[in-house]
């Protein structure tokens, strides 16, 4: 149930790009404009669809691998997105039942959904914060009100760094909230990629939208992100591909991430 404070600050007149992606997962959480845009990109670029459903997956793989080989037991995750399934507590908790994760958003959507879905073990905590990735400082000095800064941590941002124009500004925000962790935090990030034409006139259907624009960049830019930090194996690479057993969907989705580990 939404309070009237989060209803007042929903705009159903435009797409919004949690509820655009949770419509591309299969989710049930998205208005008709959503739908609407969703079925015309789908009809210039198909492959998107593929790019949402590997983008999770990788999700899932890199909090386990944090969990289960790095031993993290806590993780912040930027730009949340609308709950579906396996989402990073659920990931973390099945590891590790003590795991501490904060959620990070402020779509009133997302944050009413967070609230009423995305639970916790008896053992662990779940946090959501209403904030925003452009106040890094003010997004770490609330998630220490749930994790304890001086252990290393888990820094999500999957498929959001793409809503931030500029690109140095958008490193320039990584740099600060890793800055922020201690040696031992592992950095996640995915994106979609302009690794193709289709991908390319997706992003430019869906900036022609309304909607919040989200910007497509290169592979080497994504790897940028990872300045400074050390790259987990496999390195940069795309979403299907990273630590998957068998190929992930098709290899060739345009969505490239990676993890790398503060020294």
């Amino acid at each position: 149930m939404l309070d009237d404070s989060l209803r007042a600050r929903i705009d159903t007149s435009k797409p919004h790009s949690a509820r655009f992606w949770n419509y591309f997962v299969g989710g049930k959480d998205n208005y008709e404009i959503d739908r609407e845009i969703g079925d015309q990109i789908k009809s210039i670029f198909p492959g998107l669809v593929d790019v949402a459903v590997t983008s999770r997956r990788f999700l899932g793989r890199a909090v386990r691998q944090l969990a289960e080989e790095q031993g993290v037991r806590q993780f912040l995750d930027i730009g949340t997105g609308l709950p579906t399934a396996d989402n990073t507590h659920e990931v973390a908790q099945r590891v590790a039942p003590d795991a501490r994760i904060v959620y990070v958003d402020n779509d009133p959507i997302v944050l009413a959904h967070a609230n009423a879905l995305l639970t916790s073990t008896p053992e662990g905590v779940t946090a959501y914060l209403d904030a925003d990735l452009y106040d890094p400082e003010a997004v770490l000095e609330a998630a220490a009100g749930t994790l304890d800064l001086s252990r290393p941590v888990g820094l999500m941002i999957l498929n959001t760094l793409g809503h931030v124009a500029d690109y140095e500004r958008a490193r320039e925000l990584v740099r600060r909230l890793m800055a922020g962790l201690p040696a031992g935090s592992h950095l996640v990030i995915s994106d979609s990629t302009a690794t193709s034409e289709g991908m390319i006139a997706a992003s430019e259907a869906y900036n022609a939208s309304g909607a919040v624009p989200y910007y497509v960049r290169t592979v080497a830019e994504i790897a940028g992100f990872f300045d400074g930090l050390e790259l987990v194996r496999p390195g940069v690479v795309r979403v299907s591909e990273w630590r998957a057993e068998v190929s992930d969907l098709d290899s060739a989705v345009d969505a490239y991430c990676g993890v790398g580990r503060k020294l």
